[in-house]
């Protein structure tokens, strides 16, 4: 019988997650931004690294793919679109790829950055019980990646195409922002009851040293305003605070500058 994959965020630089999916004996990990702490847990847990996955170009995601690859001989897929010098199987959406014995369905969504994709696994009785999601900066539990390259209308798409997915799927984004998100989120909708029982089990964990991550795409749907900018009560608290026109990609630009903004 097949070994159900386990799940781990691996903590690097001052808030990233580099997630590490294994069967203790294989394992692939996600957005490796430094080498040595993905060694380290290799090594730790006996695990031989199979395959690296990309969901972006910036350094903080791929800063230890060189390492990686001489130390492991690991075969990396990343991004179709974005400027990555290291050889990898190129990838955007509607492709789908196996690693870990799961077949990962490969979305495009950009908006943080122009050729940013993710990768999602449906749950599979053998090996995954609830399905996975590694979305790097485009979702974050509470939020979603800053507008470097992309536009709010793409971003938006990318979202509502995160949006879609099953309720149960685990949200693997790349940063613990998920504190900070909320204390927005707060802002924006302080009456929703779900985002403040959300908020104060967040709370709880990190006071216990814990990960916020992963989330849930159905946790999203209630407490994300990024998922929320259509709902009443979110457009009508950005339209007063911004005093933009009421259309959907107006009314997301608005949240996301608010955001930017905030303090």
């Amino acid at each position: 019988m097949k070994t159900q994959l386990k799940l781990l965020p691996i903590p690097a630089f001052s808030d990233n997650y580099f997630w590490l999916l294994h069967d203790d004996h294989q394992a692939l990990v996600v957005d490796p931004g430094d080498a040595a702490p993905v060694l380290d847990i290799l090594q730790a847990l006996r695990l031989t690294l199979q395959t690296i996955l990309v969901t972006h170009h910036h350094a903080d995601h791929v800063g230890g793919l060189q390492a990686l690859v001489e130390a492991t001989g690991a075969h990396v897929m990343g991004p179709a679109t974005e400027a990555l010098n290291h050889p990898m199987d190129r990838l955007s959406q509607g492709d789908s790829v196996t690693a870990m014995g799961i077949a990962f369905e490969v979305l495009d969504v950009p908006g943080h950055t122009a050729g940013h994709i993710a990768f999602f696994a449906p749950a599979t009785s053998a090996l995954l019980d609830t399905p996975v999601l590694f979305c790097g900066d485009t979702l974050f539990s509470g939020g979603c990646g800053r507008l470097f390259e992309g536009t709010p209308a793409q971003m938006l798409a990318s979202l509502n195409r995160l949006a879609a997915l099953p309720g149960p799927t685990r949200v693997c984004c790349a940063h613990e922002y998920t504190l900070g998100n909320l204390r927005f989120a707060l802002a924006v909708e302080p009456g929703n009851p779900d985002l403040q029982a959300y908020e104060a089990h967040c709370q709880a964990l990190r006071h216990q040293g814990m990960p916020t991550l992963p989330s849930t795409i159905g946790m999203e749907r209630a407490i994300n305003p990024f998922l929320r900018s259509r709902t009443a009560t979110v457009h009508e608290s950005v339209v007063q605070h911004a005093g933009c026109e009421p259309n959907d990609v107006a009314v997301f630009a608005a949240l996301r500058e608010w955001k930017n903004q905030f303090k």
